[in-house]
């Protein structure tokens, strides 16, 4: 541990300045997106999935609440690597620096996570989604007519919580590495945790079997590499333990 000990004030203090710096990116990031929500906008309007869809709008307000989440988008993908660093530096002082090392891993790796989360459900899951409830309401005789924000609303609460839910590999390491998870109390939470991820799935997976699939799987093979992860991290922090004793 480094020689120099902080005061729960000071712990406070060094909390508060993280979070000022993660939440001024947050607001710069979120600028930027609203420059660039134009070109994403239409890159997501050239995608194939997108192409039956009429833009249209139904309210005052339905343009710039697209421009938001486009915007939130961003600034979410930008601020989470600052985020995850500063994180790192909060704790760093409470690491050796060999565990400091190994945490600062962390950043490059829960931003690949949420990327590859992201990608996966716009680039999968989505189109599924789309197809799904096209078919439901076809076999209805119903006329379609949908507006953009509905469309960007429906794709934003896919994109966003299934972005997060791959981050799970990264938060059990960081867990195991401040000691509150072991790959045995992991182990003994297996059948818990595969409900709760089963429901996360069907949650935010369109409501059909093969998404629900598509989705399921993932997320326990996340979990099964999050017990392999914490496992190699507990036992190099055992290892440690005894070099120095």
């Amino acid at each position: 541990m480094e020689e120099q000990e902080y005061t729960i004030v000071e712990h406070l203090t060094e909390l508060r300045k993280r979070l000022i710096i993660s939440c001024s990116v947050f607001i710069v990031t979120l600028l930027i997106g609203f420059i660039f929500a134009p070109d994403i906008l239409h890159f997501i309007k050239a995608q194939k999935v997108a192409q039956n869809v009429d833009w249209n709008v139904f309210g005052y307000t339905d343009g710039i609440s697209i421009y938001v989440k486009c915007a939130l988008l961003v600034s979410i993908c930008l601020t989470l690597p600052v985020a995850m660093h500063q994180l790192w530096l909060f704790t760093k002082p409470g690491l050796t620096k060999k565990e400091a090392s190994g945490a600062a891993k962390f950043v490059p790796l829960a931003f690949l996570l949420f990327i590859i989360g992201v990608s996966f459900s716009y680039f999968i899951l989505f189109p599924l989604m789309l197809n799904f409830l096209d078919n439901i309401n076809n076999s209805i005789g119903a006329t379609e007519t949908y507006g953009m924000k509905q469309y960007f609303t429906l794709m934003f609460n896919l994109l966003i919580p299934v972005g997060i839910v791959f981050e799970l590999p990264v938060v059990i390491l960081f867990l195991t590495k401040l000691g509150i998870v072991t790959p045995t109390r992991l182990r003994k939470m297996r059948k818990v945790s595969y409900f709760i991820l089963i429901v996360i799935g069907v949650m935010i997976s369109p409501p059909d079997f093969v998404s629900d699939f598509l989705i399921i799987i993932p997320l326990l093979l996340l979990f099964e590499i999050s017990i392999i992860v914490s496992e190699k991290t507990y036992k190099k922090q055992l290892q440690n333990k005894e070099v120095s004793n």
